[in-house]
């Protein structure tokens, strides 16, 4: 690399532009002595001069510019002050930058500038933000900390503001807590079964529903005080099924459980009680999360259903990250460590990730499941699009969709022809009332034939004329051999 000729310093106050009068070394950068020298104001002036410091004019212009440096972007202020302080020259211009993924934008906007990000550059970076205080003009004691400490929180709100009604962060929270839950659960309930049935074995056999087992437990405590009057309360725990409710009753008089002592029972009684409200607060979660992923993804949870679809989601990062998926991926998504494996191995790479909990996968015939997870796949990624940049929330593409992978899976057993999919679009847009965008693509088309005509029609003719044009040259060779052909029997006579 060729010796810098400028820095660029980005600070909450504004920008800043050093030249390099003198070229630091790769060699020896890392050493302690040329590290504490940049630490010394006086040996540091002698690497860099202030060219021109251009301040904001604001906190709003300070926060522009911020947003723009961290997308990498040029901002219309950097441009100016680029343009104003580096002059144009034939040769290459070496400007040093912290943030790498601001050079092609810069590259981009003034090709005559070379941009760069080694240690070099961030060693000076390092020392003039050291010495900003002094490098700087107009500058106090305390400027820059009250800058960065107001920049600092305005960036991180922007960051973090979100639309009440379409936030995926607690669709990410809600299905991890779910599944730790059902884990969870399974542990407890495990648990309350074994313990509990030193009392009253027979009634594991009886039920065998986690959450009703638990209220059982506590409905019965001691068996023997259970009796036909306690049927229509029973009854009531198992759905209303009066003849399990009965067995249970008449069970319970012939069990060869063991007496338990009123100590033992009560803690039995706290833990399934304990089990029963985790149940309870499990149901109210699962319609908690169905519900927010009919207000935040409803294209998706319509084709996929709530629980996959959070899943995807989930294991994305984000709705926006999902939606920038590509199909194959998507597919895949949840497979990771099953690929990886397939590739280090050179074997079969997986047909399907998290999708294969999807109830299409498991409609499908063993031959077919491959073929409608890449299918289901790919209107996985449309719904996610539609979702994630509409405005207009709703779940007619969804329900489309889902017709169109039904259709699919009935191609795949009976050989019918499923709908294509410009029909289809063509009718979630008609349903959604946005019957003019659906007309648009006719006129596209009609422009488009149009277009096709002219050209081919063009192309015909172009090509009449070189068919002409080469007729007319084989026969204008044709007559000069002929006429050549002529003067030599004309000489062989004479």
């Amino acid at each position: 690399m060729a010796g810098l000729d400028f820095v660029l310093f980005e600070e909450p106050t504004g920008y800043a532009i050093f030249k390099v009068k003198l070229q630091q070394d790769n060699i020896g950068s890392r050493l302690k002595d040329v590290q504490a020298a940049a630490n010394d104001l006086a040996t540091f002036s002698k690497l860099v001069e202030l060219v021109s410091f251009a301040p904001f004019k604001g906190a709003a212009q300070a926060l522009e510019n911020a947003n723009d440096i961290s997308e990498g972007l040029v901002s219309d202020y950097l441009k100016s002050v680029i343009e104003l302080n580096i002059p144009k020259s034939e040769q290459q211009i070496n400007l040093g930058i912290s943030d790498k993924q601001l050079g092609p934008s810069i590259k981009e906007v003034f090709p005559y500038i070379d941009c760069h990000s080694n240690e070099v550059v961030q060693d000076l970076l390092r020392g003039i933000r050291l010495h900003s205080t002094k490098l700087l003009k107009n500058l106090q004691e305390g400027d820059i900390e009250k800058a960065q400490l107001g920049l600092g929180h305005a960036y991180s709100r922007t960051k973090v503001k979100f639309s009440v009604q379409k936030n995926d962060n607690h669709i990410i929270q809600a299905i991890a807590l779910l599944d730790q839950l059902d884990k969870d659960i399974n542990t407890y309930s495990m648990r309350v079964k074994e313990w509990y049935g030193w009392h009253f074995p027979e009634l594991t056999r009886l039920v065998n529903d986690n959450h009703i087992y638990a209220k059982l437990v506590l409905k019965i405590q001691d068996k023997s005080n259970l009796s036909d009057d306690n049927l229509h309360d029973i009854a009531a725990l198992v759905n209303d099924d009066a003849g399990l409710a009965q067995k249970i009753i008449d069970t319970a008089k012939i069990s060869m459980g063991q007496d338990i002592s009123e100590t033992d029972m009560e803690n039995i009684l706290t833990f399934a009680q304990r089990t029963d409200s985790i149940s309870t607060y499990r149901a109210n979660l699962y319609k908690y999360l169905t519900d927010k992923m009919h207000v935040v993804a409803p294209n998706l949870s319509e084709l996929i259903g709530e629980v996959v679809g959070a899943r995807l989601i989930s294991h994305a990062g984000s709705l926006t990250n999902l939606s920038k998926q590509a199909a194959s991926t998507v597919q895949i998504l949840g497979a990771e460590k099953a690929l990886f494996r397939a590739l280090k191995t050179k074997g079969n790479t997986p047909k399907y990730g998290l999708i294969y909990h999807s109830s299409f996968i498991g409609k499908a015939a063993p031959k077919n499941k491959g073929r409608i997870s890449r299918y289901l796949a790919n209107k996985c990624s449309i719904a996610s699009r539609i979702d994630n940049f509409s405005d207009d929330a709703n779940n007619i593409f969804g329900k489309v969709l889902k017709q169109q992978v039904e259709d699919r899976l009935e191609f795949y057993t009976t050989g019918k022809a499923p709908k294509k999919n410009s029909d289809a679009i063509k009718e979630a847009l008609e349903l959604s009332g946005a019957s003019d965008l659906a007309e648009a693509p006719k006129e596209e088309q009609k422009e488009k034939k149009d277009k096709k005509e002219k050209k081919e029609k063009k192309e015909k003719k172009d090509k009449k004329e070189k068919k002409d044009k080469k007729e007319k040259k084989r026969k204008a060779e044709d007559d000069s051999e002929d006429k050549k052909d002529k003067k030599k029997k004309k000489k062989s006579k004479d």
